[in-house]
């Protein structure tokens, strides 16, 4: 396997356990109606749910980019992946709240490494010009699984019933088995390249790998990491909250579910190709680094503010093509921020890094959750709560354009 071909073949591999990690998350959203008939679950108990998964994996993307920059991008995924599989099929164990709240708890903490492992991947495998490229396809791993959800656990609730054991508890066992036949193969097949990229040397020629103090002392790096928060506050209600609101709002059923609701999910795969394709189209055409992330990023966030017309729509068809704008634009969007530490700091930090933006994004993400809870239980409906997640992205993108001026490495050798 030539170099060329292999390192496609990474970002390939990588994006198939992005989609585990998806599907495993899409798990207890698909699946609520049938828990409830088991284990009663209420929009403020569903939040809490919500944010038990977001308060580990925030924290452990910043611990989980920590234990990769010290074992390594191998050792590390598969530490990673063997953990958020387990707990993803502990899930299918659980008698009540709290067994599912401890579950998620558990899932946080394994899934929170995956993004950080896939950032020090393309860095190893990938020359600038190609990165922003292969982190779309790596980020479509997101639709992949976030597609197969829907589908899957419509067939697995609907035949599920072995052992004598509810079929939404095979849905936890199935996903979870997956994401270890996985961990198989990524240790058989993946090897850390043996030579950097010129960028790269020429980059940690002129930088020291900072610390995370040093990190956090930096306007730039508050910046990204303020808007993660802003744009996976309403990414992650899209993705937990919109099952139920078709479930509630559109009477959906599982039929429904299998043949519609994977839609939106599907688009968000095709954002996060076209924004790191664009990217780095315009890099190849002579764009600066800071002109081709930022002129793909205000695109992606120009579809955002449309899903603010949900609560309006006539028909469940347009409520679906409002979703799959805004999951288009997010991911999109996602791709490049998730390739923006690759841009600003040397491999020695970017676990650090892609872990201080992701636990930025995980905790956007539990004070929307709270919020949207809070509101649904007051009577208050989806329509302030969308209105909200549709301007976040370009408050985001404002804000990415004043902390980060330009787009470029970052100078560590003196006190910021």
């Amino acid at each position: 396997m030539d170099t060329l071909r292999g390192r496609w073949g990474i970002a390939l591999l990588v994006a198939a356990a992005i989609a585990i990690s998806y599907l495993d998350r899409q798990t207890l959203p698909w699946a609520i109606k049938s828990i409830e008939a088991d284990i009663p679950i209420g929009h403020q108990v569903k939040a809490a749910l919500d944010s038990a998964f977001l308060v580990t994996y925030g924290l452990m993307y910043l611990g989980g980019g920590w234990l990769l920059d010290r074992i390594g991008t191998r050792r590390g995924f598969l530490v990673i992946m063997l953990f958020w599989s387990l707990a993803c099929a502990s899930h299918g164990l659980a008698g009540g709240v709290l067994a599912l709240a401890a579950s998620r708890l558990l899932l946080g903490v394994g899934e929170g490494g995956g993004f950080p492992a896939a950032t020090r991947a393309v860095a190893e495998w990938f020359p600038v010009r190609d990165r922003a490229t292969a982190m779309g396809i790596i980020n479509a791993g997101t639709a992949v699984g976030a597609v197969i959800a829907p589908p899957l656990i419509a067939l697995i609730l609907t035949h599920g019933d072995w052992m004598g054991l509810s079929s939404w508890r095979w849905v936890f066992f199935i996903t979870g088995a997956m994401g270890i036949a996985w961990a198989v193969g990524w240790w058989w097949s993946y090897r850390t390249p043996g030579v950097a990229f010129d960028d790269d040397a020429e980059q940690a020629a002129a930088a020291v790998a900072p610390s995370l103090r040093m990190l956090l002392a930096r306007r730039e790096v508050a910046g990204v990491v303020g808007a993660k928060f802003l744009s996976d506050a309403a990414w992650y209600f899209y993705i937990f909250w919109l099952p139920k609101y078709l479930f509630e709002a559109h009477a959906f059923d599982l039929k429904s579910a299998a043949s519609i609701g994977w839609i939106p999910y599907a688009a968000s795969g095709v954002g996060s190709l076209a924004g790191g394709y664009l990217s780095s189209r315009l890099l190849k055409r002579g764009r600066s680094v800071n002109a081709a992330r930022k002129i793909a990023m205000g695109i992606s966030v120009a579809f955002m503010p449309f899903v603010m017309l949900v609560p309006f729509a006539a028909s469940v068809g347009l409520v679906i093509f409002l979703f799959s704008l805004a999951f288009f634009g997010q991911q999109s969007w996602s791709t490049l921020v998730m390739t923006l530490p690759t841009d600003l700091v040397p491999r020695g930090a970017l676990g650090k890094l892609a872990g201080l933006i992701g636990l930025g994004g995980a905790f956007g993400g539990v004070a929307m959750g709270q919020a949207a809870g809070w509101m649904l239980d007051a009577g208050y409906g989806y329509t302030p709560v969308l209105t909200v997640a549709a301007s976040l992205h370009v408050i985001a993108f404002a804000l990415v354009c004043v902390a980060v001026p330009r787009i470029a490495p970052l100078n560590f050798t003196r006190k910021a």
